[in-house]
């Protein structure tokens, strides 16, 4: 059965760590995305939280019921560091663009974390700003309410997946990291015309292309496509 979670409250007058500090939420958090960076998502784990916050793991079953929901609030984190600093001008595309491109950098920021949490639904307070940013960005633009959310529906999962596909590589032992990127010099490159015509034409567009993220490009082609149904619907 899971722990009863303390009010915050609570929480704010326990007694300090052995190291001096308070526990938080916040502080967890930002301890559990240094394990994950040094240790990758095997190492994330209660023994090794309590260890690095110094207390006991069972500690921090106060503030969550379970790494599950430390999982979510570790997702939920990143999106506010995306949206942090973020103003919307009145011009939607743009302010799209700013979003996404925020958010796909903050969890390339922490790989391990993004490949953990690009795929959840947290329900937390981060999250829910940023859906109701993204959803009056378009509603402020002029966009019917279904096709609001159809727009939002595909800018949301396609800013995720992107962010979950260049999180995944760059997540990968540094080796197999660069043997993935030279294989398009060592491979590609050398196909012959005679057997694979069209490769080989592009071979040297896709050496410079395919080591970088394709998330910038596919976000234009998105809001290109956003912006030509919103056509008939401008105010």
């Amino acid at each position: 059965m899971p722990k009863r979670v303390v009010p915050e409250e609570r929480r704010r007058r326990r007694r300090p760590t052995k190291s001096g500090r308070v526990l938080s939420e916040t502080l967890i958090v930002e301890a559990a995305l240094r394990l994950l960076r040094e240790h990758g998502n095997a190492g994330l784990t209660a023994r090794r939280l309590g260890l690095a916050l110094d207390c006991d793991p069972s500690t921090l079953y106060r503030y969550f019921r379970g790494m599950d929901e430390l999982t979510l609030a570790i997702g939920d984190a990143l999106v506010g560091r995306a949206l942090r600093g973020w103003r919307p001008t009145g011009q939607w595309r743009a302010d799209l663009r700013a979003v996404g491109l925020r958010i796909h950098a903050a969890y390339l920021s922490h790989p391990q974390a993004a490949v953990l949490t690009a795929s959840r639904v947290s329900g937390r307070a981060n999250e829910l700003a940023a859906d109701e940013a993204v959803l009056d960005v378009l509603r402020s633009a002029g966009f019917p309410l279904p096709e609001t959310v159809r727009v939002y529906h595909a800018f949301i999962d396609t800013t995720l997946a992107f962010a979950a596909l260049d999180a995944a590589s760059l997540a990968l032992p540094g080796a197999a990291r660069r043997a993935d990127e030279d294989m398009w010099r060592s491979t590609y490159a050398r196909l012959p015309a005679a057997t694979h015509p069209r490769i080989a034409e592009a071979a040297p567009l896709l050496a410079t292309r395919m080591v970088t993220s394709a998330y910038p490009t596919a976000l234009d082609m998105l809001l290109d496509s956003a912006a030509a149904r919103l056509g008939p619907h401008a105010p």
